[in-house]
């Protein structure tokens, strides 16, 4: 017994107290992925934006546009393309979501009217006679969370008032690559 409690004495003082880290990603160049889930009559992309920040501007009719401009943010751009549909003239129709995050990218939590602490909005560009536009996201949930060590993951459904919309739900893996920090850079691949 006496040579047993030396022993756990050295064990209990070895042990390292591990700290509870958040997860951060830093993006240092723009790209553009594929995303896995998609409506089926179209592609989905997401781009990720460093170094600038994002600002939404009324026109003279009233129109609300997004102005994208250097800064010191990270501009979060998902987009959705519907196939045009054969020998139909103005089929383009495309839905885009917008938000605007610090330069480093944290795991993050908001609901309703706490989304437009990311600037969040939704665009719809069609020919759908007075259907189209942006409009700033009051109505969802939005997480982005650690999925592994070499990921994250973007939980987001919503829903807009003014419009019809195809997409009201974003659920992708970013995948990323590890460094010695917390910190992790964003790592340009497609997640299929």
């Amino acid at each position: 017994m006496k040579k047993l409690l030396p022993l756990l004495v050295l064990i209990i003082v070895s042990c390292k107290s591990t700290k509870n880290t958040t997860s951060t990603f830093v993006v240092n160049e723009a790209f553009l992925i594929n995303t896995v889930n998609c409506p089926e009559n179209g592609i989905c992309t997401i781009e990720l934006l460093p170094n600038t920040s994002l600002e939404f501007k009324t026109d003279e009719f009233g129109n609300t546009y997004p102005v994208i401009a250097e800064g010191n943010k990270t501009i979060f751009k998902y987009i959705y393309t519907r196939n045009p549909v054969p020998n139909t003239q103005d089929s383009n129709y495309s839905e885009l979501v917008f938000a605007e995050f610090d330069s480093t990218i944290s795991e993050i939590e908001l609901t309703d009217e706490a989304l437009q602490n990311i600037k969040l909005h939704f665009g719809r560009l069609c020919f759908c006679k007075g259907e189209t536009g942006y409009y700033p996201i009051k109505n969802g949930k939005f997480i982005i969370s650690k999925s592994s060590k070499k990921s994250f993951k973007i939980d987001f459904n919503f829903k807009i008032k003014e419009v019809p919309q195809i997409i009201s739900e974003i659920n992708e893996t970013v995948g990323v690559k590890s460094n010695e920090t917390s910190k992790t850079n964003l790592d340009i691949q497609r997640n299929d």
